[in-house]
């Protein structure tokens, strides 16, 4: 039955990939365009399902284990229809439904710098594509060591959700950029213009609703009603809670300005640096008590408790970003368990580089 039901799931998503892609192809044969290109557009976006089911019926069974040679031809298939691509953009550079496919391929494969220049191609060639706009923006914060939205990446979404209200994608990231620079406020209000377009009840309805919370709860303000949060999830405020204790070094406290803030976080042990968990206080505080939870993420797929060992960290900002600067002053715990009972003590004994 297993068998059957992925063959089904492979053939449906093939054919709605198809029914996708083949007006593509029709236009771009009445624009002239090479039948090449799109041909292409058909075989990345087939390789992809069909490629993943064989993979599965390879190597996701114990007894078939000697078929990991198929997953290395899929990756030589679809690395050479993309450089088929590149070399169809080498000698076409004006072809902005190529770039756009290019910086899609990326971003599922992970690439973004890759994704970012191909999305700059399109912004080029269309400079209003409210789409390409927004995926410059996400693969810029995916390239970024702290995967901030700030700077062209803030002012493109903010561009693509005026051009496009309707634009949930922009939306979300302009939300996620507001949260990232405290502006709790600004994140909630616009995530409630996200939320109307969302199907209520939904896993994404509920991760923005948990988030509009949060927004709140950090601003002190309430929930306006019932019906903004009523999707969360009991779970939203249970997890791991990690109590750290901070402290600075005696002969750290006169560098300490009017006006600092510091940052406990605690990132994974491997993977983005992006902290699972994050509060601030003012540095006036210290010595202080804090306890890092979910509900302090910068993003719902991005929690204490997705991971089993975190890197646990504080840092006394002076700009008040909390991404590290020359001559911050910070401390951590080094590794410890996510689900970690005794309190984790921090010396702020360091000067950042």
């Amino acid at each position: 039955m297993k068998l059957v039901f992925y063959i089904a799931a492979t053939v449906m998503i093939a054919v709605a990939l198809v029914l996708l892609l083949l007006p593509l192809l029709r236009q771009g044969r009445q624009a002239g365009r090479p039948r090449g290109v799109f041909a292409l557009m058909l075989f990345i976006a087939l390789a992809i399902p069909v490629g993943a089911a064989g993979l599965y019926l390879k190597v996701g069974t114990p007894s078939t284990l000697g078929g990991v040679p198929a997953q290395t031809q899929t990756a030589m298939d679809i690395n050479k229809a993309l450089d088929e691509l590149r070399a169809h953009l080498a000698s076409n550079p004006n072809d902005a439904q190529g770039w756009m496919l290019l910086a899609q391929a990326a971003t599922e494969m992970q690439q973004p710098d890759e994704a970012r220049k191909a999305f700059e191609h399109v912004l080029q060639l269309t400079p209003n594509d409210t789409n390409a706009m927004v995926g410059w923006s996400e693969a810029d914060s995916a390239a970024r060591p702290d995967h901030h939205i700030q700077g062209r990446a803030r002012d493109l979404l903010q561009q693509a959700v005026k051009l496009a209200p309707d634009n949930q994608r922009g939306l979300w990231l302009l939300g996620i950029s507001d949260f990232q620079e405290g502006q709790y406020a600004d994140a909630a209000a616009t995530w409630r213009l996200l939320q109307p377009q969302l199907q209520p009840g939904s896993t994404v309805a509920q991760a923005v609703a948990q988030q509009i919370t949060l927004a709140d709860a950090r601003t002190g303000r309430a929930p306006a009603s019932p019906s903004s949060t009523s999707t969360a999830t009991p779970s939203a405020t249970q997890g791991p809670a990690l109590q750290v204790k901070v402290a600075l070094a005696p002969a750290l406290k006169t560098k300490l300005a009017a006006g600092d803030t510091v940052f406990v976080y605690a990132r994974a042990e491997q993977g983005p640096p992006m902290p699972l968990a994050i509060t601030r206080i003012d540095a006036g505080q210290l010595p202080a008590t804090v306890t890092l939870t979910n509900e302090m993420g910068m993003m719902p797929s991005m929690k204490l408790s997705s991971v089993q060992r975190v890197f646990v960290g504080a840092r006394v900002s002076h700009s008040g970003e909390a991404v590290a600067q020359a001559g911050d002053l910070e401390g951590d715990a080094g590794v410890v368990d996510v689900n970690s009972t005794a309190p984790i003590r921090i010396l702020i004994d360091k000067v950042h580089d």
